[in-house]
């Protein structure tokens, strides 16, 4: 099986988090942190071949991609439900759930764009910065000014 980077981190997340889990916590919540981490993978990897497919040109947007979203949630929703029936910690359960929000800020944060410090950029003081509307991602009209608002 070939692994994204993304992927890659969050493995050595859950490993290291069910590690610590097995050493400080119970071998109940450690085993639930497992199963939240395995549902999350999963579901993840769905999404990642969904999400994959539909730029990619093989799903059609629209109905096609929602559905193939629907079953993975209800998948989700299925093991989630399995895991509590069985006894699973719910709070090591979402924990291990959760552990692909960090992997992704980890990956996001290892492929930003280089930083280039001599780049030009304007003075702070420069009027220029009044010509671009950061809430509408555009240049600011003469329509878009309210008189009665202050900047």
């Amino acid at each position: 099986m070939n692994l994204g980077t993304i992927e890659r981190t969050n493995l050595a997340l859950s490993a290291g988090a069910a590690a610590l889990a097995f050493a400080w916590t119970s071998p109940g919540f450690a085993l639930s942190l497992l199963a939240g981490a395995a549902l999350e993978s999963v579901n993840f990897r769905g999404l990642h071949r969904s999400a994959g497919a539909l730029f990619g040109g093989a799903i059609p947007g629209g109905n096609a991609f929602h559905a193939v979203a629907a079953l993975r949630f209800l998948l989700l929703a299925a093991g989630i439900t399995v895991a509590i029936g069985i006894g699973a910690h719910p709070v090591g359960l979402v924990i291990g759930l959760s552990l692909i929000l960090p992997a992704a800020v980890i990956e996001a944060w290892r492929h930003r764009p280089a930083v280039v410090p001599d780049a030009p950029q304007l003075a702070p003081d420069d009027p220029a910065w009044e010509l671009w509307d950061a809430w509408r991602v555009r240049e600011r009209d003469a329509e878009d000014e309210d008189p009665e608002e202050p900047r």
